[in-house]
């Protein structure tokens, strides 16, 4: 490992089948006001909501809910939860739900109090905060994007049609979050599938960067062999609890900041799904997916030697007799097997995406340069049209 770093992460995780028993001396430590978020009402249906309704009461906190969160949050709803947080003297945020309800109350923690436009300073200018930020706890009930133990957010701006995420720091992450495989099951298989390929496009993001022999490198291929494994056995049997345990602890990993320390790290997958999102508003693994393969197929070369890697420690193929290009083709090919096999978008047209949005989309992407290849402008229409 070449570079410097300095790694903190302050989020408590409890997990496992009793896990919700913690959230009784979690509250402990927080004043009377407590905002409950979720999205639908699906936490209903399950009899979740009753739970922690029944807890919080039981604590003696006052609630305030503040229910449809949706899956790519909007300004507006950010406004909106502001306000409300800000009016009724919010002493804690409890997100209930997958990852987009837990980056919105993140969002939601830092714009209380913010005497600036939230979106103006957090997702167009990327400042951080420096007003009080109200401390946030999860409950998930969805894996995919990690956001239980990291300090990003993701907010979407349909006018300006953006969508922008911001890693916050360590002020911002989760003071803890409550990890109950049991709490996954009955996600429907679409978005099942499309929170799996957001954690393995989280890992390949930071995995794929980068020369020198990193130990986080080597952390990565295991999680990415224990994703594929576990898949494999949810889509078959999405109640398997080792399984989904397997999987949630995987994503929790993939994206708490632990992998991604001394690496330059890439993102332009992300760049450009989130791009595609703001157009189409597609669950966000699958605009992850739809444009996975032609990104890579883009950058191999420039990366050959990770890629052949890639093959061999993670896809499992015979090395010998065979040169890092046949072996990066091959581990690519293997992968779109296996995005096939759980059944993932491979296609931008299936998201709603047209050859008249092309341009928009790319000048929505934003160009990060920690990977093998820095594109242009034109590279990132090719890749829209390799997708579709």
């Amino acid at each position: 490992m070449l570079g410097d770093f300095m790694y903190s992460n302050p989020t408590r995780i409890h997990f496992g089948k009793n896990a919700l028993a913690s959230l009784k001396d979690e509250l402990s430590k927080y004043g009377k006001n407590i905002l409950l978020t979720y999205g639908g009402g699906s936490i209903k249906k399950s009899g979740l909501y009753d739970e922690i309704v029944a807890i919080l009461k039981d604590c003696g906190k006052n609630i305030i809910e503040l229910p449809g969160v949706m899956a790519n949050p909007t300004i507006e709803k950010l406004y909106e939860g502001a306000k409300l947080a800000k009016e009724n003297h919010v002493d804690l945020i409890l997100a209930v739900g997958g990852g987009s309800v837990c980056d919105y109350s993140k969002a939601v923690s830092v714009s209380a109090y913010c005497e600036e436009d939230a979106w103006d300073k957090y997702f167009l200018r990327m400042e951080e905060p420096t007003c009080k930020i109200i401390p946030v706890g999860c409950v998930l009930t969805m894996v995919g994007t990690g956001s239980e133990m990291n300090g990003g957010s993701v907010i979407t701006n349909h006018e300006q049609k953006l969508k922008i995420g911001h890693i916050f720091g360590d002020n911002v992450f989760p003071k803890f979050s409550i990890l109950n495989p049991e709490y996954t099951f009955t996600v429907p298989q679409y978005q099942m599938v499309a929170g799996f390929f957001d954690i393995m496009c989280h890992i390949l993001e930071q995995y794929l960067s980068g020369e020198d022999d990193n130990t986080s490198d080597y952390i990565s291929e295991g999680l990415m062999k224990s994703l594929v494994h576990s898949s494999r056995i949810a889509v078959k049997n999405p109640r398997d609890y080792e399984a989904r345990s397997n999987i949630m602890w995987t994503a929790t990993w993939a994206l708490n900041t632990l992998i991604g320390k001394a690496k330059s790290q890439d993102w332009m997958v992300h760049m450009i799904g989130q791009a595609v999102g703001a157009y189409t508003n597609a669950t966000h693994g699958m605009t992850l997916s739809a444009v996975s393969l032609a990104y890579y197929r883009t950058i191999m070369n420039a990366g050959l030697k990770k890629f052949a890697r890639f093959a061999v420690n993670v896809w499992g193929i015979n090395p010998e007799g065979k040169t890092d290009l046949q072996l990066a083709d091959e581990g690519l090919k293997a992968f779109e097997s296996w995005m096939r096999e759980i059944g993932v978008v491979m296609s931008l047209k299936e998201l709603g995406v047209t050859e008249d949005m092309y341009e928009g989309i790319a000048k929505a992407t934003f160009i990060l340069n920690g990977g093998y290849k820095k594109l242009t402008h034109d590279e990132v229409i090719d890749i829209l049209k390799r997708s579709m």
